[in-house]
């Protein structure tokens, strides 16, 4: 059974929270996707929540409602000028279930244009991937697990010849879209100075490509911090830029790689904030899928952070650990 949660401080549901933070005063732009359905109160004990009772579809659970009031509450009073938005990209901005099947991730998604090397990359997947996420492993030794799995990915698409026309044919040709009011949500925080900085372990050109073929716009205000590639002058991918992100390292401390939006010729259009500035909005509406999106906020002194999840079929592996960060911080 799949269904979907909500936390004051760790862990939430698609965007139905968001409608209390997003009502600024003198806002009129209310989303009709931020309708709530349900919601359940589970206070502070996991071990009374009856998983059965749980209707998967239209269920939010508040770990800490009183909590959760008053961040909405410091939130609004302080107005979308002290706000930032931080989000995890694949299954958290992305659907998880796309027409029937599990939608594909920013790598997930790629084709090199070389069966051998897809083959290959298929099978560091089908190895690491149930290692991710396996709760029998000490968090230091998964992390060097991570680290292995993507070097060996980068290495594959660079020795394999990954061209950025690849890129452009693989996003036309996948199998991902973005949840329902996503743009919608994107061109709010756009027309409120609200900066999002999208964090992702996947690949930053691949997710600018589907920005570009999905929504056919660019947003201002959205920064990536993600995987970078470096092509020659021929299209051809030479190298990766900057730090590698993996799952389980994520965290503001990379704020210096992030990167505005290009708009379609490739340009910035626009003015852009800052990274200083940003570090001085406060108050963090954060979005993720795996326990270590919680560190994309590590770094920043923030005064009050909601944490958004999805949990997408882990909850019986997710749910307790999160709680159990969630007690701890």
């Amino acid at each position: 059974m799949s269904y979907r949660l909500l936390s004051s401080n760790i862990i939430n549901t698609e965007w139905s929270a968001i409608l209390k933070l997003q009502n600024f005063p003198n806002s009129n732009h209310i989303p009709n996707f931020f309708l709530l359905n349900r919601v359940w109160c589970c206070s502070n004990n996991y071990n009374n929540l009856e998983m059965e009772d749980l209707d998967p579809t239209k269920l939010i659970v508040i770990n800490d409602q009183r909590s959760l009031d008053r961040k909405i509450s410091a939130i609004r009073n302080a107005g979308p000028s002290k706000l930032q938005v931080i989000a995890d990209f694949d299954a958290t901005l992305t659907r998880y279930w796309v027409n029937g099947l599990r939608g594909q991730s920013s790598h997930g998604l790629l084709k090199q244009g070389n069966p051998e090397y897809d083959a290959k990359r298929q099978a560091l997947f089908e190895y690491y991937h149930p290692l991710e996420f396996s709760p029998a492993i000490p968090l230091e030794e998964k992390t060097k697990l991570m680290e292995e799995w993507w070097g060996k990915t980068h290495g594959l698409l660079i020795e394999g010849g990954l061209t950025y026309d690849a890129i452009k044919s693989s996003v036309a040709n996948s199998n991902i879209a973005f949840r329902d009011g996503v743009v919608e949500l994107f061109e709010l925080l756009e027309e409120k100075d609200v900066p999002v900085l999208i964090f992702s372990a996947g690949l930053a050109d691949i997710i600018e490509e589907v920005l570009r073929q999905k929504v056919h716009r660019y947003f201002k205000n959205i920064k990536i911090v993600s995987n970078q590639m470096v092509f020659d002058d021929s299209g051809r991918l030479v190298s990766f830029k900057g730090k590698l992100i993996h799952s389980l390292n994520k965290n503001e401390h990379a704020l210096d790689m992030a990167t505005p939006l290009h708009d379609q010729t490739g340009g910035i259009d626009g003015a852009v904030a800052d990274n200083a500035s940003v570090k001085q909005r406060t108050n963090v509406l954060l979005l993720g899928d795996h326990t270590g999106d919680l560190g994309m906020s590590d770094g920043l002194n923030y005064e009050n952070r909601i944490s958004v999840g999805f949990l997408n079929g882990y909850e019986d592996i997710n749910l307790p650990r999160i709680l159990q960060i969630h007690r701890k911080t």
